[in-house]
């Protein structure tokens, strides 16, 4: 953590290389312009404390139990925001900065390939970690891009201990679907909206394997975020842009690379989406996310990234190799603090025939019924949690997919 002699003096740094940016400088040319006529005539003493200074936020993140930090670009009006039990809110204890000293502050950061990639995508995403004198070690997850021609840029925690699987309840079937001991092939899906927990629900489903079965897990991701330490099994962590070139592509190199799980961080595209669900149909447990929120809406996703004609043999694929999709948010308790809340829908026959006869509609009230195989509704499960007293009865019905389903469930007690 940095003293409040060493913060005047970041604020300093900032201010005079600010004052050296030409007004009429925008976008790429701007950034071109700090990088090589701002940054470069820096001290490296002076280039490392704005990166001290960058890891004092990141920490004070951690003490303040934000998830998510945010800096720069027009819309964060010169302050520096946390996102705290689900509410983004600006902090005022750093004082505020102007534009060109944010620009200046998160391009220090970044390394060399990034600014390269930055500039050619107006995008970059890339992982950060901060080592402390105790050994101790906090990673996270950023990404850099241009907000009106300036940098923003939001990092996010990475959980420095996995969930522990027990914690999420599931049903007996589930856990089994889960695990390779008792599963050894077929496509599991996580999703979900930003911000749900879906990268720790991946996490901790990798970890119940590492933990209890002998083999071997390829995670892909975009960027890597927890590390895993083999135990049980061989754990291979590949960051797409760095150790592959992309998802599909890192997923066709491990069917080469004799795996038993092959962990996708998200299912982009349909060159992903195919290669995920080629891995699963030739023998091979594959997890991946989805950004939708509900089973049904992960199934239409799937099948509405293909072209018309090609529909049908995806909804065939797709009711061959899924196992379960396990839809999720994290929602505010009586109390302020975040609960997961989730809906379970696993591949019986009737969902399996229902996908593949283009019923996606029935496969709701399939999952309200599948309560023998560990299925349940969002609906279902926020009213399980209003019925102990976990959420408010306004909560449930906010965070409900089905509003009117979500009202007859409240009504009948």
């Amino acid at each position: 953590m940095l003293t409040a002699e060493e913060i005047t003096s970041v604020k300093e740094i900032l201010r005079e290389a600010g004052q050296k940016i030409p007004r009429h400088l925008q976008g790429v040319e701007k950034m071109v312009f700090i990088r090589h006529q701002v940054l470069m005539l820096l001290l490296k003493e002076e280039q490392a404390l704005l990166q001290k200074f960058v890891d004092h936020c990141l920490m004070r993140m951690r003490e303040l139990g934000a998830s998510d930090i945010d800096i720069g670009g027009w819309g964060g009006g010169g302050w520096i925001w946390y996102r705290i039990q689900g509410v983004k809110q600006p902090f005022e204890e750093f004082g505020n900065f102007s534009i060109d000293e944010m620009d200046v502050l998160i391009l220090n950061l970044i390394l060399e390939n990034q600014r390269d990639g930055l500039y050619k995508q107006k995008s970059q995403d890339f992982s950060y970690g901060i080592r402390l004198d105790n050994d101790e070690y906090y990673r996270y997850r950023g990404t850099v891009y241009f907000d009106l021609d300036v940098l923003a840029m939001n990092m996010r925690a990475i959980n420095m201990k996995v969930r522990d699987f027990d914690s999420y309840g599931f049903h007996p079937f589930i856990a089994n679907l889960l695990s390779l001991e008792h599963s050894k092939e077929g496509l599991v899906l996580v999703t979900g909206i930003t911000g749900s927990g879906k990268s720790s629900t991946l996490d901790s489903i990798v970890d119940l394997n590492n933990r209890t079965v002998n083999a071997h897990i390829i995670i892909i991701a975009s960027p890597i975020e927890f590390v895993h330490h083999s135990k049980k099994c061989i754990v291979r962590h590949r960051e797409v842009g760095r150790d592959t070139l992309t998802f599909k592509n890192g997923t066709v190199e491990a069917l080469r690379q004799d795996p038993d799980i092959i962990v996708i961080g998200e299912m982009r595209d349909p060159d992903t989406i195919m290669a995920g669900m080629e891995a699963a149909d030739s023998g091979h447990k594959v997890l991946s996310t989805l950004h939708t929120s509900s089973a049904m809406e992960s199934i239409e996703r799937i099948i509405g990234e293909f072209p018309p004609g090609e529909q049908d043999r995806i909804r065939n694929r797709i009711g061959d190799v899924v196992r379960c999709v396990i839809s999720q948010k994290l929602i505010p308790d009586i109390t302020g603090k975040l609960v997961l809340a989730k809906e379970i829908m696993v591949m019986a026959p009737s969902i399996r025939s229902a996908i593949k006869n283009n019923n996606v509609g029935e496969i709701y009230q399939m999952i309200t019924e599948g309560s023998k195989f560990g299925m349940s509704t969002m609906e279902q499960n926020l009213k399980r949690l209003y019925a102990k007293g976990v959420i408010s009865y306004e909560t449930a019905q906010n965070y409900a997919n089905n509003k009117r389903m979500m009202q007859q469930l409240l009504e009948t007690g």
